[in-house]
């Protein structure tokens, strides 16, 4: 089924961020990174941009930093990547996810990416979500 709407693409996967920045142990680590990444996402079509230093979350480019790198996808693959499900290197090499700007960058943020997996998960199925688990 997937996301209804860019909102509910921003809500859980700009949330993922949100719980990450208030998370002791993430929280500084990623703040520490300095980056500022987009997800420009299709189907729907959403923009998030994570400001690692400020620790804010926005929707679009509009109104803050300009991000170094930016990662394209669809929604589907971007609920997948969220819960373990996309091996990153293999992604961009099949071009489902396309990279622009600094792309070691990404990767270094990678490994703290597959802490927030488990609350990604969580969140969906608190909110009764089932149908975004893959």
């Amino acid at each position: 089924m997937g996301f209804t709407d860019s909102a509910e693409v921003a809500k859980y996967i700009g949330g993922i961020f949100e719980t990450a920045f208030a998370d002791p142990e993430i929280g500084p680590k990623l703040a520490d990174t300095g980056l500022v990444v987009a997800f420009d996402f299709t189907e729907p079509e959403a923009v998030v941009v994570i400001d690692m230093a400020n620790k804010s979350v926005r929707e679009g480019f509009e109104g803050g930093v300009a991000p170094m790198a930016t990662m394209a996808m669809t929604a589907d693959t971007g609920n997948a990547y969220w819960q373990g499900k996309v091996n990153l290197p293999l992604a961009m090499a099949k071009k489902k996810i396309k990279v622009e700007g600094n792309v070691a960058s990404l990767l270094k943020i990678a490994p703290l990416g597959k802490k927030l997996f488990p609350g990604y998960i969580q969140r969906l199925t608190d909110d009764g979500r089932d149908d975004l688990i893959v």
